[in-house]
């Protein structure tokens, strides 16, 4: 069985390599990211995963995995920035507060999914204009959610998570497991 991974991310390759598992093909869907109107952050994310998975195209021999993660400050999404100056208001935003890292993971195999969504909380602490604008100046923030990499420079910058750390770099890899497991393909024992 062939495993295809529907993302771009070298986050999420890196943590399926850390696996033992090195995907046969990379297949990242280009979807329509904009959030509905009024949609909660759990949710759009579920959502946004699903849609990816169904944007990749399979053969019988397959297994898919895609993945989306979305930094929720209470009811609001706090997607990639566009640029350093939407970053800098998402960091601000999340200084000194607490906020949720979602992580949803589909696993599609022929027109069977299995999902599962992780919520971890994460503590940032207070930052400083000095902070800020150092961090920016790494361009880590680009392409990530909430406008930084936990597995980067910002890393210092959060004292405290509860929940799990790999679902805040971008795939949960316990939940990634037992999801492949559950489609057929199992981790441990191939």
């Amino acid at each position: 069985m062939r495993l295809i991974l529907g993302s771009g991310s070298p986050r999420r390759r890196e943590l399926l390599t850390q696996l033992g598992l090195t995907p046969d093909e990379i297949r990242a869907p280009d979807i329509d990211e904009t959030p509905e109107k009024g949609e909660l952050p759990r949710p759009y994310c579920i959502r946004m995963a699903r849609e990816k998975a169904f944007a990749v195209s399979l053969d019988e021999d397959e297994v898919l995995v895609t993945a989306d993660t979305t930094v929720a400050l209470g009811r609001r999404i706090l997607g990639k920035p566009s640029d350093a100056g939407e970053a800098a208001e998402f960091l601000f935003k999340l200084s000194g507060r607490r906020h949720k890292v979602i992580t949803a993971v589909v696993v599609r195999r022929a027109d069977r999914l299995w999902q599962r969504a992780v919520v971890t909380d994460v503590r940032m602490k207070r930052l400083s204009d000095v902070e800020v604008n150092g961090y920016l100046a790494t361009n880590d923030w680009q392409g990530k959610a909430g406008g930084y990499g936990i597995q980067g420079p910002a890393g210092a910058f959060v004292p405290w998570i509860q929940g799990s750390f790999t679902g805040v770099v971008g795939l949960p890899v316990a939940e990634t497991v037992a999801l492949l497991d559950a489609a057929g393909y199992p981790v441990f024992g191939r």
